[in-house]
């Protein structure tokens, strides 16, 4: 369950009910009653909202249950975009005060596109910060979360991670982080496979239509929606399933990270996620697929 909407909501809606609607959600995880038993967050989501109401949920459920899992991230400080290894124990301090926690079973780096592999890799930097977190026990386990594929698979061959985040590169119509998936998978890294749907034009919904990944839509990547579209609609299952189940499916992720900020859009992704696709339409869909001189990172 990823909860960077866990945030300022944009519809109007009052801080009192956003936060009751979002606790309502967080106690239900932390009472062990969903069908999800690993949450995502990190220091900036939601304006670093969303560590508060995951830490006020933990505490009037008692701490962390058992079989729960619990992951956030180290952010760069926006205002000025430090990413600093002093910045990275500030992000630290300030997730594990929100929390209400003083350990973590994982933590990431984000986003370091921000500053680039080698200033994130130099002595001094914020990955060198995030192995000494590991070294002190602060973390069990720690991982690299971004979007580049090029500079995530560089990461990834430092052999110092233990769990990957990628998002919008292995979807339906982006496939760009099929050799990522696999260096991952030859080191048995945990791997999280985010943002399945595109950034929401892969469920259907005509909100989301003409973006991509957050950015205007390249031609050859619509047609492609259109054309998986039609074979969705001939074989009697949404897009959004499909795209969903395509994740799912793929034995070289570990988790599917897909946003809920409600129980009800949970209940839809479980019906999701249970849908009977048939066989023939993945060779299908994988034969109508934007090349990958189309894809985000191209």
């Amino acid at each position: 369950m990823g909860t960077s909407g866990w945030g300022p909501s944009k519809s109007g809606e009052s801080t009192v009910d956003r936060d009751a609607r979002i606790g309502t959600l967080a106690d239900a995880f932390f009472a062990g009653s969903l069908p999800t038993n690993f949450i995502d967050t990190s220091n900036e989501y939601g304006g670093s909202r969303s560590e508060a109401l995951i830490g006020q949920a933990m505490k009037r459920a008692g701490g962390l249950p058992a079989g729960l899992v619990l992951q956030t991230k180290l952010d760069r400080r926006l205002s000025d975009d430090d990413f600093s290894a002093d910045q990275m124990w500030r992000s630290l301090e300030q997730s594990l005060e929100r929390l209400g926690v003083n350990h973590l079973q994982m933590l990431y780096i984000h986003d370091p596109e921000a500053i680039g592999f080698e200033l994130a890799m130099a002595p001094g930097g914020p990955v060198e910060a995030l192995i000494r977190m590991k070294e002190q026990k602060i973390t069990d386990f720690i991982g690299v979360s971004g979007g580049p594929v090029g500079m995530l698979q560089e990461f990834v061959e430092t052999d110092h991670f233990d769990a990957l985040i990628t998002h919008n590169r292995y979807t339906l119509v982006d496939r760009s982080g099929n050799a990522l998936l696999d260096a991952a998978a030859h080191r048995g890294m945990g791997v999280n496979n985010a943002a399945v749907y595109g950034g929401g034009v892969l469920t259907g919904d005509p909100r989301f239509a003409g973006t991509y990944g957050y950015r205007p839509i390249r031609p050859e990547v619509q047609a492609s929606i259109d054309a998986i579209t039609a074979l969705c609609t001939e074989a009697g299952v949404p897009i959004g399933a499909v795209a969903l189940q395509f994740s799912l499916r793929d034995p070289r992720i570990h988790s599917t990270i897909i946003g809920a900020t409600a129980l009800a859009r949970l209940d839809d992704t479980m019906a999701e996620a249970a849908a009977v696709i048939p066989e023939e339409l993945w060779a299908n869909i994988d034969k109508i697929v934007p090349p990958a001189s189309v894809g985000l990172d191209a």
